[in-house]
């Protein structure tokens, strides 16, 4: 366990590979905060990132995999002696099939990666928090969860778990000093989704940058009295 008395927080995001993984953890680097970046693939991690060093912690891991995850935290307290934020970024995305023809590989890849990788990151990581008596969770959900959409059923379940394990978390743990909220993004503008969409505004769409701004405020002492909340960040929509 780290011992140099370093009072800079230390946050933990997950998908740090993808676009809003950077943007995030530009955010809290540009606080002073020390970082935990996870991702399945590590050299991901070092096209992003560059190498290890005493503010950055890159971590290969698949969250699936619950030891995966109990890892990922145990690595964090050898450097850092501690987690004071997490930012459960890993997901991701499909649709096209109807609820009738949806396959169970759908389901499950939607499930596992939207929603169990939350709750293995808090097997993980709460009962450190809880020990320290503080602590800050950011879930990523989703705005199209707020109700069923065709051909995006297994999406929606999905994140909607997210929103509903959010609530159930702050639940139990605001009393004991963790906080615990998501954000409800529409689309994000990023390369991927500009070149799946040529025809549509992006200037409409949420900028990484602007959602982890948000996620940074829900991580801040100006958010201790917001617990489960499910927060729109909708952009210029």
């Amino acid at each position: 366990m780290s011992g140099d008395g370093d009072d800079r927080r230390v946050v933990l995001v997950t998908g740090a590979g993808g676009n809003l993984g950077r943007a995030v953890a530009a955010t809290f680097a540009r606080g002073g905060d020390r970082l935990v970046l996870v991702e399945r693939k590590l050299d991901a991690l070092h096209a992003r990132f560059g190498d290890d060093g005493d503010a950055q912690l890159l971590v290969a891991a698949d969250l699936l995999v619950a030891a995966d995850a109990q890892r990922v935290a145990d690595t964090a307290m050898q450097r850092y002696g501690r987690v004071d934020v997490l930012c459960n970024l890993a997901g991701g995305f499909r649709m096209g099939e109807a609820v009738h023809e949806t396959t169970a590989a759908t389901w499950d890849f939607l499930l596992d990666l939207n929603a169990r990788t939350v709750l293995h990151m808090a097997h993980a990581v709460v009962p450190a928090m809880l020990r320290r008596g503080r602590g800050w969770i950011v879930n990523v959900g989703a705005a199209s969860a707020a109700r069923g959409l065709a051909q995006m059923g297994a999406y929606t379940a999905s994140k909607a778990v997210v929103q509903r394990l959010t609530e159930a978390m702050a639940a139990e743990l605001r009393e004991r000093g963790v906080n615990v909220n998501c954000v409800l993004p529409t689309v994000l503008d990023t390369p991927e989704n500009r070149g799946s969409m040529p025809d549509v505004d992006p200037a409409r769409w949420v900028a990484p940058d602007d959602l982890a701004a948000v996620i940074a405020f829900l991580a801040s002492d100006a958010a201790r009295a917001v617990h489960g909340a499910s927060l729109p960040v909708s952009g210029l929509s």
